[in-house]
């Protein structure tokens, strides 16, 4: 059987379950000789907020920009290529329009981000992926 799986998505938030998530792509990637993909929305806030939008997307894109660099030396380590690219928008839009304009062949993500409350106030992210997605979705615990 070909091996299918060359483009591998990772949408990630800094959470412990997102560096699981990558970690199992890692396993994955290892296996079927693909590269990895990490991807980060940063989420919009609504219109009263504007003012402080400029500084917190400043902040966003900094600290995703840390534990991303941290995600590409992890993925180095096992001899992974990978590469990210930071966002802004909803991150279920963002990382269904990614997985299908970079052609990702597999979407692993964690199965909760950075907790509870974001996630009851903006929905699991994971749950609408695995259900709006066009290829095949992991989900790790």
């Amino acid at each position: 059987m070909e091996n299918k799986i060359k483009r591998i998505l990772v949408p990630m938030d800094g959470s412990k379950t997102s560096f699981r998530a990558l970690d199992e792509a890692i396993g994955v990637a290892r296996a079927c000789h693909a590269t990895i993909l990490g991807v980060h929305s940063v989420a919009f806030l609504p219109a009263e907020f504007m003012p402080a939008v400029a500084p917190y997307k400043i902040y966003q894109k900094k600290e995703a920009g840390k534990f991303m660099e941290n995600a590409k030396l992890r993925a180095a380590k096992h001899g992974i290529l990978f590469s990210y690219a930071i966002t802004y928008g909803s991150p279920v839009e963002q990382i269904l329009a990614i997985a299908k304009k970079k052609k990702a062949d597999l979407i692993v993500i964690g199965a909760r981000g950075k907790g509870r409350v974001s996630e009851l106030f903006l929905g699991s992210v994971s749950n609408a992926v695995l259900h709006k997605s066009s290829v095949p979705v992991l989900i790790v615990k």
